[in-house]
């Protein structure tokens, strides 16, 4: 039975979180972020932030609003004139009606000319703003530390450059001139009922109280209901996401049954939040069209009295028919912009807090840059990635140009924050960091991490072909350079046997290749950009014996000439380097070559007797370095 890493029944299921758990973290992500949260109808931080993205297209904004004003008018303008040609019709004005008709024509006309300007202009400052808001979001992201992706759910980051970006263009386009339309247009309709009928205005008036209360109540009801429904899509995709990601581990412990039962429980309260939402939206719609049939009845009926009595005349009591619609649909729509509005403005918060973030590490005014040698210097270096809690005390250590250094440690001791300090993805808290010399906050981060190579553990490979995979960090590498160094690596042989080599393109995060076959693009990819420094984070941990057969043997190739730190637990990748360092506890144990620290008996000799025994009449070394017990997970290892 492979029970794939997971402790305990729920994880290695496939089932690491309730569907409680799941609900909360669906309201409120461990950042703080929620994405149901409304915000205030009008804020102004967020608009003054905002509002620029429109100025270079002022000039459009201005025809849109022209657009706006003209429909408005021209459309509200239509039920006037045919009441006027009813009025011609009865009065048996053949000719006052072709002419009404030809007018209407014209307005029409006109209507759909200035509907046509509003979109076409909205649309165009709308997807212009998307994409220069999202297109900073992203390079803003870019910029930031590690801590604040350390912080925030990755999902959250996605929806803020997705979900979040298109509220607010919504907002700041159609949505924004919606609201002002819908003034506007009710606006010109209660100047126009009053001017034609003061009496037949006060009847149309006299439903809107009641439209008014019933879609706040519904409103207030509705968002509830809507609120459950994204939370309970949330937990659902959620769920899937976990299982479909687990399935390996999930038939492997038998729990498909389990698993689909406590699915099923999810689905349902999905389905009873759908159901009642659907519910809600059913019955609003009816009782507006029954608001709206009530008003036309009353007008009917006292127009109809009001004809007889010739106070008005039968055209005008059409016209008020055709304005009641017109009248009750900006209303209806004004009180649900409301809770567009606010979620856009919650939006736009998230979005303004993204955006002020700033990063952490940063360059120095005075920072240079620097031709790297390899020289690395650990300067009492104290480091805590949370207050008072210290991951690294007072660590003191010299590499010369061209040493290998390998991290061994337990869980928690600081291993990959050593690496991390040295590529300055954070900066120290006490003490400092020198590459030749020069403190690393002296140093421009672009030229720090050009001459830096990095392979993890876990290989991740972008969307595109093999060879842009090799070429990632240096984008004028020759094709005859991208295949020597993947002869290098001994990756030539399985990319030349790919269906189109190194033109072959890869499925998401290259699932299309094996563990192992990704790694060695990735120590291609990092040896391709020329490191000065290079950095393995356990990069030999999930590959085969034989793959590894084939690292090894260009390993001494890519580390020769570099200055390496290792992280690793497996024997065969460590026991050549110059020196080992031994972590314990955000300390300095032991150091000193392989065959050193065995002799002198301390905690590398002491983890390596746990770690390897003898297995058959060969003597083969078992190849996983472990510890005794894993000490307390510190943040960032």
């Amino acid at each position: 039975m492979v029970a794939g890493g997971g402790w305990g029944g729920g994880a290695a299921g496939g089932w690491s979180q309730s569907a409680t758990s799941l609900n909360n973290n669906a309201r409120r992500g461990l950042d703080g972020w929620s994405d149901d949260d409304l915000g205030k109808v009008y804020d102004g931080r967020v608009v003054s932030r905002i509002l620029p993205y429109l100025k270079p297209y002022k000039f459009r904004a201005v025809l849109a609003v022209l657009g706006v004003v003209g429909f408005a008018v021209t459309s509200t303008l239509q039920p006037l004139l045919i009441g006027l040609a009813v009025d011609k019709a009865i009065g048996g004005d053949v000719d006052g009606v072709a002419r009404i008709g030809l007018q209407l024509a014209v307005l029409v006309a006109v209507a759909w000319a200035f509907q046509y300007l509003q979109l076409t202009q909205t649309g165009f400052i709308g997807h212009r703003v998307l994409y220069r808001l999202r297109t900073q979001m992203f390079e803003h992201i870019h910029s930031l530390s590690l801590s604040f992706i350390d912080r925030h759910e990755v999902g959250r980051i996605m929806s803020r450059v997705t979900s979040d970006v298109t509220s607010m263009q919504e907002l700041l386009t159609s949505g924004a001139l919606t609201i002002f339309s819908d003034l506007l247009v009710l606006g010109v309709v209660v100047f126009v009922l009053l001017q034609r009928d003061l009496q037949l205005a006060m009847v149309t008036f006299v439903a809107v109280p009641l439209l008014v209360a019933i879609m706040l109540v519904w409103q207030k009801r509705a968002r509830t209901a809507f609120v459950e429904v994204r939370q309970a899509i949330s937990t659902v995709n959620a769920t899937l996401n976990e299982n479909v990601s687990g399935v390996r581990v999930i038939q492997s412990l038998s729990r498909e049954d389990e698993n689909a039962r406590r699915f099923d429980q999810i689905n349902r309260q999905n389905l009873r939040a759908n159901i009642n939402a659907g519910r809600l939206s059913a019955a609003v719609l009816p009782m507006v069209e029954g608001i709206v049939a009530l008003s036309t009845a009353l007008v009917l009926v006292i127009g109809g009295v009001r004809v007889a009595e010739g106070a008005v005349t039968a055209g005008i009591v059409v016209s008020f028919v055709l304005y009641i619609q017109r009248f009750f649909d900006p209303v209806r729509d004004l009180v649900l912009q409301y809770t567009q509005i606010q979620r856009a403005m919650a939006g736009g918060l998230r979005i303004v807090e993204v955006l002020d973030t700033k990063p952490e590490v940063v360059d120095r005014p005075d920072a240079r840059t620097i031709e790297i040698q390899g020289r690395v210097d650990f300067d009492h270096v104290t480091f805590q990635y949370l207050e008072g809690r210290p991951v690294l005390h007072d660590v003191s250590l010299h590499v010369d140009p061209g040493e290998t250094i390998a991290f061994v440690g337990q869980t928690g001791a600081g291993k990959s924050t050593m690496i991390n300090l040295i590529g300055r993805y954070y900066d120290v808290t006490e003490g400092a960091i020198r590459i030749d010399g020069v403190d690393v906050r002296d140093i421009k981060l672009a030229n720090l991490h050009r001459q830096m190579g990095v392979v993890l553990q876990e290989p991740f490979l972008f969307s595109g072909t093999v060879r842009e995979n090799i070429r990632y960090g240096r984008l004028d590498a020759t094709d005859e350079e991208i295949e020597a160094t993947a002869r290098l690596v001994g990756a030539h042989d399985f990319i030349r046997r790919l269906e189109q080599g190194y033109d072959t393109v890869l499925a998401e995060r290259a699932h299309n290749l094996s563990v192992g076959q990704r790694q060695l693009i990735s120590f291609a990819r990092a040896i391709l950009a020329r490191p000065h420094i290079l950095v393995l984070d356990e990069a030999t941990a999930n590959v085969d014996t034989q793959t590894e057969v084939i690292i090894q043997r260009a390993l001494r190739e890519l580390l020769r000439g570099r200055t390496s730190f290792v992280i690793a637990h497996r024997l065969s990748t460590i026991r050549d380097a110059s020196r080992i360092v031994v972590l314990e506890r955000g300390q300095i144990a032991e150091m000193g070559t392989h065959q050193q620290l065995l002799e002198r008996d301390g905690i590398y000799a002491r983890l390596y007797r746990m770690a390897y025994a003898t297995t058959g009449e060969d003597g083969v070394m078992s190849d996983s370095l472990t510890a005794e017990a894993p000490l307390p997970a510190v943040t960032g290892e």
